[in-house]
């Protein structure tokens, strides 16, 4: 592939927005293509995966390239990453240009200090190191460098997963069942696949299988009432509702009206009727207080860093510091504290997060428990084994890119006495 000279200047453009992170950078990248219409399909792939290289790389390519500018970035992303070859990048090379490509001809970064062959923060590589040690550290970061695989939620209440895997392939497109979910697709590549039938016939949803792993260690039954508290858009609402087949109440719960809004076209998409949410007021919501010791199952995927994503959302680990993770710790005791307040005697509670760190995951746990009345731990190895799922965890569950190719996840699951 030979790129034309516009394709890297709207990769140096967009990249230049991204680089002052001051919001999510998915939301930067469909600004910037509806600001762009005439861009091909395959030129807004281009431009997306190598500014995206260079969120996931930035360190290190900083490095290479001795230099921090757009410019820089994108020809050190496109020559030590992507494997472009000089002659690759086309035509409009300019002087200053070939001189980044020398420096990144004669650049060596095998001597420089781990964090920066981490491609992490100095301080965010110091706690998995704390945590896990150098080596277990360097193959944590080495697998959240990677581009995530897309990942689909077969709905088994309409159809199944080998049937599904089949008329996908009837169209050219690859994919295989993923080894933990029993509802899990995984696809070779990443096609337009909400153009699918199957997606707009209900039958499919895009859910990262580590994602769709919470909805089985919840365990929803049949007639039950269960919510979902920090639903957002209802992504594993619809999980939970499925495994009930639509037999029983889902409360889908969260802060945000304008997130729960987007559920409704995907429930009646997937032909489900009964959940029902509420845009709480806060954690002292009245109508959540009406619900008080009457829920069977509470789910809280509670907000957090979303390090364990940073496959998918490089720009994270450059956008949250030290302190901003003690105020989600401290935001997510607070949920955790106030969803358990819905649980039933004798129901489930299940508290997870998308991130890596000890303070999001075991210290909020810790701290529940040693407050918490009534409530005790269980086992989420044997919860998910009684469902012939085994992804070879513990009392808690621990989800990582490298060892389960899945976004990293941390789950705990509660009952109450």
């Amino acid at each position: 592939m030979k790129l034309h000279a516009a394709q890297r200047r709207h990769a140096e453009s967009l990249l230049g927005e991204l680089l002052q992170f001051s919001g999510p950078a998915d939301q930067a990248v469909s600004r910037y293509f509806r600001s762009h219409r005439a861009l091909g399909q395959r030129d807004r792939a281009f431009i997306a995966e190598t500014t995206f290289t260079v969120l996931r790389r930035k360190r290190s390519l900083e490095v290479a390239a001795g230099s921090a500018h757009p410019r820089a970035l994108v020809l050190a992303a496109l020559i030590r990453v992507q494997g472009f070859s000089v002659r690759g990048l086309g035509e409009g090379l300019s002087p200053g240009d070939h001189a980044i490509l020398e420096q990144l001809r004669r650049a060596d970064i095998d001597g420089l200090p781990d964090a920066v062959r981490a491609d992490l923060p100095d301080w965010l590589w110091a706690r998995l190191v704390a945590m896990h040690g150098a080596v277990e550290a360097m193959r944590i970061a080495q697998g959240l460098l990677n581009a995530a695989p897309l990942d689909l939620r077969v709905n088994l209440a309409k159809t199944d997963r080998a049937a599904v895997i089949a008329q996908l392939a009837s169209r050219g497109i690859e994919g295989r069942a993923t080894p933990y979910s029993p509802a899990g697709v995984r696809l070779a590549e990443k096609p337009a696949i909400n153009r699918d039938p199957l997606f707009e016939g209900g039958a499919i949803e895009v859910q990262d299988e580590g994602s769709q792993l919470l909805a089985y260690l919840l365990g929803p039954r049949r007639g039950e009432m269960v919510a979902d508290y920090c639903a957002g858009a209802g992504g594993k609402t619809l999980a939970i509702s499925m495994l009930m087949r639509g037999a029983g109440r889902v409360y889908a719960m969260d802060l945000s009206a304008k997130r729960l809004a987007a559920l409704a076209p995907r429930a009646a998409r997937a032909g489900i009727s009964n959940v029902h949410t509420i845009a709480l007021s806060g954690e002292a919501d009245a109508r959540a207080k009406r619900l008080a010791g009457k829920i069977d199952r509470v789910l809280v995927d509670a907000p957090c860093s979303g390090f364990g994503t940073l496959r998918r959302n490089p720009d994270l680990k450059w956008r949250h510091g030290v302190a901003a993770i003690t105020e989600l710790a401290e935001k997510q005791g607070r949920i955790l504290t106030a969803a358990a307040r819905l649980v039933k005697s004798g129901g489930r509670l299940v508290y997870a997060t998308c991130s890596i760190l000890q303070d999001e995951n075991e210290a909020v746990v810790e701290q529940f428990l040693r407050g918490a009345d009534g409530f005790r731990a269980v086992s989420c190895a044997e919860l998910l084994a009684a469902q012939r799922i085994d992804v070879n965890g513990g009392a808690t569950l621990r989800l990582w890119p490298h060892v389960h190719g899945t976004d990293g996840f941390f789950a705990a699951a509660f009952t109450r006495a």
